[in-house]
Protein backbone atom coordinates (compact mmCIF):
# COMPACT_ATOMS: atom_id res chain seq x y z
CA UNK A 1 0.00 0.00 0.00
CA UNK A 2 1.41 3.45 -1.05
CA UNK A 3 1.37 6.18 1.87
CA UNK A 4 -0.67 9.78 0.95
CA UNK A 5 2.18 11.98 1.38
CA UNK A 6 0.71 15.21 -0.97
CA UNK A 7 -2.25 17.60 -0.61
CA UNK A 8 -5.03 16.93 -3.42
CA UNK A 9 -7.96 19.12 -4.04
CA UNK A 10 -11.34 17.57 -5.60
CA UNK A 11 -14.25 18.90 -8.09
CA UNK A 12 -17.17 16.91 -8.83
CA UNK A 13 -19.40 18.01 -11.45
CA UNK A 14 -23.20 15.85 -11.67
CA UNK A 15 -26.61 16.85 -12.51
CA UNK A 16 -30.37 14.97 -11.97
CA UNK A 17 -33.21 15.66 -14.06
CA UNK A 18 -36.68 15.23 -12.53
CA UNK A 19 -35.54 14.52 -9.27
CA UNK A 20 -34.26 14.75 -5.47
CA UNK A 21 -30.59 14.76 -5.14
CA UNK A 22 -30.88 14.96 -1.35
CA UNK A 23 -34.22 15.53 0.51
CA UNK A 24 -34.37 17.14 3.86
CA UNK A 25 -36.64 14.83 6.68
CA UNK A 26 -37.40 18.11 8.37
CA UNK A 27 -39.30 19.74 5.49
CA UNK A 28 -41.41 16.94 4.21
CA UNK A 29 -38.26 15.62 2.49
CA UNK A 30 -38.10 18.49 -0.13
CA UNK A 31 -34.91 18.95 -2.11
CA UNK A 32 -32.56 21.13 -0.05
CA UNK A 33 -32.74 24.74 -1.22
CA UNK A 34 -31.23 27.88 -0.49
CA UNK A 35 -34.16 30.30 -0.04
CA UNK A 36 -32.46 33.55 -0.14
CA UNK A 37 -30.18 32.33 -3.68
CA UNK A 38 -32.69 29.65 -4.75
CA UNK A 39 -29.28 27.62 -5.19
CA UNK A 40 -29.81 23.55 -4.41
CA UNK A 41 -27.88 22.20 -1.68
CA UNK A 42 -26.60 18.65 -1.46
CA UNK A 43 -25.26 17.40 2.36
CA UNK A 44 -21.18 16.10 2.18
CA UNK A 45 -23.15 13.08 4.04
CA UNK A 46 -25.44 12.16 1.09
CA UNK A 47 -22.26 11.69 -1.21
CA UNK A 48 -20.13 9.83 1.50
CA UNK A 49 -23.34 7.65 1.62
CA UNK A 50 -23.34 6.97 -2.11
CA UNK A 51 -19.26 6.16 -1.67
CA UNK A 52 -19.86 4.00 1.01
CA UNK A 53 -22.69 2.36 -0.51
CA UNK A 54 -20.98 1.82 -3.58
CA UNK A 55 -18.02 0.20 -2.35
CA UNK A 56 -19.55 -1.76 0.04
CA UNK A 57 -21.82 -3.27 -1.99
CA UNK A 58 -20.02 -3.02 -5.71
CA UNK A 59 -16.32 -3.48 -4.58
CA UNK A 60 -16.89 -6.18 -1.62
CA UNK A 61 -14.95 -3.19 0.71
CA UNK A 62 -16.28 -3.04 4.58
CA UNK A 63 -17.08 0.18 5.91
CA UNK A 64 -17.97 0.76 9.22
CA UNK A 65 -21.50 3.22 9.47
CA UNK A 66 -23.87 0.62 7.61
CA UNK A 67 -27.27 -0.09 8.83
CA UNK A 68 -27.35 -3.53 10.61
CA UNK A 69 -29.99 -5.68 11.90
CA UNK A 70 -30.74 -8.47 14.37
CA UNK A 71 -32.94 -11.12 13.98
CA UNK A 72 -35.63 -8.85 15.93
CA UNK A 73 -35.03 -5.99 13.37
CA UNK A 74 -33.55 -3.72 15.64
CA UNK A 75 -30.77 -1.96 13.96
CA UNK A 76 -27.56 -2.12 15.51
CA UNK A 77 -25.99 1.03 17.33
CA UNK A 78 -22.87 2.72 17.44
CA UNK A 79 -21.58 0.56 20.47
CA UNK A 80 -22.76 -2.39 19.13
CA UNK A 81 -21.20 -2.38 15.80
CA UNK A 82 -17.64 -1.06 17.54
CA UNK A 83 -17.73 -4.58 19.44
CA UNK A 84 -18.00 -6.73 16.15
CA UNK A 85 -14.29 -5.26 15.76
CA UNK A 86 -13.14 -6.61 19.34
CA UNK A 87 -11.60 -9.42 19.36
CA UNK A 88 -9.34 -9.54 22.37
CA UNK A 89 -11.75 -11.59 24.43
CA UNK A 90 -13.55 -9.73 27.20
CA UNK A 91 -13.48 -9.23 30.37
CA UNK A 92 -10.59 -7.27 29.63
CA UNK A 93 -7.68 -6.13 31.92
CA UNK A 94 -8.06 -2.54 30.78
CA UNK A 95 -10.46 -0.44 28.75
CA UNK A 96 -7.70 0.81 27.10
CA UNK A 97 -6.72 -3.02 25.78
CA UNK A 98 -10.26 -3.15 24.42
CA UNK A 99 -9.73 0.57 22.68
CA UNK A 100 -6.83 0.10 21.05
CA UNK A 101 -7.90 -3.64 20.17
CA UNK A 102 -10.80 -2.36 18.35
CA UNK A 103 -9.24 1.11 16.80
CA UNK A 104 -6.44 -0.79 15.02
CA UNK A 105 -9.28 -3.51 13.23
CA UNK A 106 -11.49 -0.17 12.12
CA UNK A 107 -8.76 1.41 10.41
CA UNK A 108 -7.30 -2.30 8.96
CA UNK A 109 -10.49 -3.06 7.77
CA UNK A 110 -13.11 -0.06 6.90
CA UNK A 111 -12.34 1.96 4.24
CA UNK A 112 -14.98 4.64 5.03
CA UNK A 113 -12.97 5.10 8.57
CA UNK A 114 -9.87 5.36 6.75
CA UNK A 115 -11.16 8.33 4.25
CA UNK A 116 -13.67 10.01 6.23
CA UNK A 117 -12.50 9.69 9.84
CA UNK A 118 -14.98 8.50 12.75
CA UNK A 119 -15.96 9.38 16.37
CA UNK A 120 -16.46 5.84 17.69
CA UNK A 121 -18.39 5.71 21.34
CA UNK A 122 -17.28 2.38 23.40
CA UNK A 123 -18.82 0.34 26.27
CA UNK A 124 -16.40 -2.44 27.65
CA UNK A 125 -16.39 -4.81 30.19
CA UNK A 126 -13.63 -3.96 32.33
CA UNK A 127 -12.67 -6.58 35.21
CA UNK A 128 -12.19 -5.08 38.81
CA UNK A 129 -8.13 -6.40 39.35
CA UNK A 130 -8.84 -5.56 43.41
CA UNK A 131 -12.10 -7.43 43.70
CA UNK A 132 -10.28 -10.18 41.57
CA UNK A 133 -7.69 -10.46 44.23
CA UNK A 134 -10.52 -11.12 47.04
CA UNK A 135 -11.83 -14.03 44.73
CA UNK A 136 -14.58 -12.09 43.95
CA UNK A 137 -14.65 -10.87 40.47
CA UNK A 138 -16.76 -8.17 39.06
CA UNK A 139 -17.36 -6.84 35.76
CA UNK A 140 -17.76 -2.73 35.63
CA UNK A 141 -18.74 -1.37 31.70
CA UNK A 142 -16.19 1.05 30.89
CA UNK A 143 -17.15 3.81 28.63
CA UNK A 144 -15.22 5.97 26.23
CA UNK A 145 -14.64 6.51 22.40
CA UNK A 146 -12.09 6.28 19.01
CA UNK A 147 -12.31 9.50 17.94
CA UNK A 148 -10.31 10.02 14.36
CA UNK A 149 -10.85 13.31 11.83
CA UNK A 150 -11.16 12.04 8.44
CA UNK A 151 -8.50 13.10 5.60
CA UNK A 152 -11.13 13.30 2.76
CA UNK A 153 -13.45 16.50 3.48
CA UNK A 154 -16.48 17.43 1.29
CA UNK A 155 -18.08 21.07 1.25
CA UNK A 156 -21.73 21.03 0.83
CA UNK A 157 -22.60 20.43 -3.00
CA UNK A 158 -24.42 23.19 -5.23
CA UNK A 159 -25.55 23.57 -7.91
CA UNK A 160 -24.19 25.97 -10.37
CA UNK A 161 -27.48 27.80 -11.15
CA UNK A 162 -31.10 28.49 -9.28
CA UNK A 163 -33.36 25.60 -9.27
CA UNK A 164 -37.27 25.54 -9.71
CA UNK A 165 -39.43 23.50 -7.26
CA UNK A 166 -41.71 21.17 -9.06
CA UNK A 167 -44.97 19.92 -6.73
CA UNK A 168 -46.14 17.11 -7.91
CA UNK A 169 -49.62 15.13 -6.36
CA UNK A 170 -51.39 12.03 -7.81
CA UNK A 171 -53.36 9.01 -6.48
CA UNK A 172 -52.30 6.15 -4.88
CA UNK A 173 -53.36 2.40 -5.78
CA UNK A 174 -54.52 1.52 -2.79
CA UNK A 175 -58.09 2.75 -0.85
CA UNK A 176 -57.27 5.18 2.39
CA UNK A 177 -58.87 2.47 4.62
CA UNK A 178 -60.64 -0.47 4.82
CA UNK A 179 -64.26 0.19 3.08
CA UNK A 180 -63.29 2.91 1.72
CA UNK A 181 -63.97 3.84 -2.33
CA UNK A 182 -61.64 7.16 -2.01
CA UNK A 183 -58.18 6.53 -2.90
CA UNK A 184 -54.79 7.78 -1.04
CA UNK A 185 -53.34 11.02 -2.54
CA UNK A 186 -49.40 10.89 -3.00
CA UNK A 187 -47.53 14.20 -2.55
CA UNK A 188 -43.41 14.74 -4.04
CA UNK A 189 -41.62 17.26 -4.51
CA UNK A 190 -38.97 17.32 -7.18
CA UNK A 191 -36.24 19.20 -9.25
CA UNK A 192 -36.76 19.88 -12.80
CA UNK A 193 -33.04 20.09 -13.37
CA UNK A 194 -29.90 20.24 -10.86
CA UNK A 195 -25.98 20.93 -12.14
CA UNK A 196 -24.25 20.31 -8.86
CA UNK A 197 -20.52 20.88 -7.96
CA UNK A 198 -18.80 19.21 -5.06
CA UNK A 199 -15.49 20.07 -3.87
CA UNK A 200 -13.24 17.96 -1.55
CA UNK A 201 -9.59 18.07 0.08
CA UNK A 202 -7.40 15.16 0.77
CA UNK A 203 -5.16 16.40 3.83
CA UNK A 204 -1.72 14.41 4.37
CA UNK A 205 -1.65 14.54 7.91
CA UNK A 206 -4.94 13.36 9.28
CA UNK A 207 -4.23 10.32 6.08
CA UNK A 208 -1.59 9.08 8.71
CA UNK A 209 -3.74 9.25 11.54
CA UNK A 210 -5.82 6.66 9.56
CA UNK A 211 -3.10 4.94 7.42
CA UNK A 212 -5.13 6.22 3.87
CA UNK A 213 -3.52 4.97 0.86
CA UNK A 214 -3.34 5.71 -2.54
CA UNK A 215 -5.34 2.75 -3.02
CA UNK A 216 -7.77 3.85 -0.98
CA UNK A 217 -7.98 6.85 -2.77
CA UNK A 218 -8.16 5.36 -6.11
CA UNK A 219 -11.37 3.82 -4.51
CA UNK A 220 -13.14 6.90 -3.30
CA UNK A 221 -12.85 8.59 -6.98
CA UNK A 222 -14.08 5.23 -8.44
CA UNK A 223 -17.19 5.63 -5.55
CA UNK A 224 -17.73 9.04 -6.47
CA UNK A 225 -17.99 8.54 -10.32
CA UNK A 226 -19.51 4.68 -10.10
CA UNK A 227 -21.33 5.44 -7.02
CA UNK A 228 -23.09 8.39 -8.29
CA UNK A 229 -23.91 6.68 -11.68
CA UNK A 230 -25.21 3.62 -10.01
CA UNK A 231 -27.43 4.99 -7.15
CA UNK A 232 -30.82 3.96 -8.90
CA UNK A 233 -33.41 4.94 -6.75
CA UNK A 234 -36.91 6.72 -7.35
CA UNK A 235 -35.91 9.87 -6.45
CA UNK A 236 -31.93 9.66 -7.66
CA UNK A 237 -32.75 7.40 -11.20
CA UNK A 238 -30.64 9.88 -13.98
CA UNK A 239 -27.93 10.39 -12.03
CA UNK A 240 -25.05 11.56 -14.56
CA UNK A 241 -21.67 12.14 -13.50
CA UNK A 242 -20.35 14.86 -15.62
CA UNK A 243 -16.61 15.70 -14.53
CA UNK A 244 -14.06 14.86 -11.92
CA UNK A 245 -10.96 16.75 -11.49
CA UNK A 246 -8.02 16.32 -8.97
CA UNK A 247 -5.63 18.35 -8.28
CA UNK A 248 -2.38 16.72 -6.91
CA UNK A 249 0.75 19.36 -5.67
CA UNK A 250 4.35 18.07 -5.03
CA UNK A 251 4.33 19.30 -1.44
CA UNK A 252 2.72 18.62 1.75
CA UNK A 253 0.86 21.29 3.79
CA UNK A 254 -0.21 23.64 0.68
CA UNK A 255 -3.11 24.05 -1.41
CA UNK A 256 -5.09 26.61 -3.58
CA UNK A 257 -8.64 26.31 -2.16
CA UNK A 258 -11.94 26.43 -3.53
CA UNK A 259 -11.51 25.74 -6.91
CA UNK A 260 -14.98 25.00 -7.28
CA UNK A 261 -15.75 28.66 -7.51
CA UNK A 262 -13.83 29.33 -10.06
CA UNK A 263 -15.88 27.35 -12.67
CA UNK A 264 -18.78 29.48 -13.71
CA UNK A 265 -21.99 28.13 -15.46
CA UNK A 266 -22.78 30.31 -19.04
CA UNK A 267 -26.36 29.66 -20.75
CA UNK A 268 -28.90 31.46 -22.99
CA UNK A 269 -31.54 30.71 -20.96
CA UNK A 270 -32.54 32.27 -17.15
CA UNK A 271 -31.37 29.67 -14.50
CA UNK A 272 -35.22 28.42 -13.59
CA UNK A 273 -35.45 27.21 -17.04
CA UNK A 274 -32.20 25.32 -17.59
CA UNK A 275 -33.65 21.38 -18.17
CA UNK A 276 -30.65 19.22 -19.63
CA UNK A 277 -26.57 19.84 -19.67
CA UNK A 278 -26.69 20.50 -23.40
CA UNK A 279 -28.01 23.91 -22.40
CA UNK A 280 -24.58 24.76 -20.54
CA UNK A 281 -21.48 26.03 -20.92
CA UNK A 282 -18.83 26.05 -18.11
CA UNK A 283 -16.43 28.76 -18.30
CA UNK A 284 -12.53 27.65 -17.05
CA UNK A 285 -10.74 30.80 -18.22
CA UNK A 286 -10.18 31.51 -14.28
CA UNK A 287 -9.63 28.07 -13.03
CA UNK A 288 -7.24 27.61 -15.39
CA UNK A 289 -5.51 30.83 -15.36
CA UNK A 290 -5.01 30.32 -11.51
CA UNK A 291 -3.53 26.59 -11.72
CA UNK A 292 -1.29 28.04 -14.35
CA UNK A 293 0.08 31.06 -11.59
CA UNK A 294 0.22 27.89 -9.15
CA UNK A 295 2.03 25.54 -11.73
CA UNK A 296 5.49 25.14 -10.22
CA UNK A 297 3.26 23.53 -7.13
CA UNK A 298 1.63 21.02 -8.92
CA UNK A 299 2.03 17.48 -9.52
CA UNK A 300 -0.45 17.12 -12.40
CA UNK A 301 -4.22 17.03 -12.52
CA UNK A 302 -6.41 13.69 -12.89
CA UNK A 303 -9.55 14.33 -15.38
CA UNK A 304 -12.85 11.95 -15.92
CA UNK A 305 -15.06 13.85 -18.28
CA UNK A 306 -17.97 12.44 -19.69
CA UNK A 307 -18.12 13.91 -22.90
CA UNK A 308 -21.59 16.28 -22.73
CA UNK A 309 -19.71 19.18 -20.83
CA UNK A 310 -19.13 21.88 -22.89
CA UNK A 311 -15.90 24.22 -22.04
CA UNK A 312 -15.31 27.85 -22.74
CA UNK A 313 -12.16 30.05 -22.42
CA UNK A 314 -11.90 33.31 -23.62
CA UNK A 315 -15.33 33.36 -24.66
CA UNK A 316 -14.78 30.15 -27.05
CA UNK A 317 -15.34 26.46 -27.16
CA UNK A 318 -12.13 24.68 -25.79
CA UNK A 319 -10.68 21.87 -24.70
CA UNK A 320 -10.31 21.46 -20.73
CA UNK A 321 -7.33 19.27 -20.74
CA UNK A 322 -5.72 21.02 -23.56
CA UNK A 323 -6.14 24.07 -21.83
CA UNK A 324 -4.34 22.76 -19.08
CA UNK A 325 -1.89 21.86 -21.22
CA UNK A 326 -1.28 24.77 -22.71
CA UNK A 327 -0.97 26.30 -19.78
CA UNK A 328 2.26 23.77 -18.77
CA UNK A 329 0.38 21.55 -16.50
CA UNK A 330 0.33 17.85 -17.13
CA UNK A 331 -2.86 15.58 -16.67
CA UNK A 332 -3.79 12.26 -16.19
CA UNK A 333 -7.26 10.72 -17.68
CA UNK A 334 -8.41 8.74 -15.02
CA UNK A 335 -9.86 5.38 -16.24
CA UNK A 336 -13.91 4.45 -14.59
Amino acid sequence: MTEVCRRSEIIFLYDLKDGNPNGDPLDENKPRIDEETGINLVTDVRLKRTIRDYLNKFRNEEIFVREISDERGDIQNAKLRARDFLTTKEPLDAFETGKKNIDENILNKCIDVRLFGCTVPLELKVQNKKEKEKEKEKEKDKTGSITHTGPVQFKIGRSMHKVFMKHFRGTGAFASKEGASQKTFREEDFLPYSLISFYGIINENAAKDTKLSEEDVDLLLDGMWNGTKNLISRSKVGQVPRLLLKVNYKEGNYHIGDLNNLFTLKSDLIDEEIRDISQVKIEVQRLVEILAKNKDKIENIQLCLDGSLVFIYGGEETDIEKCLNEAGIGTEQLSM
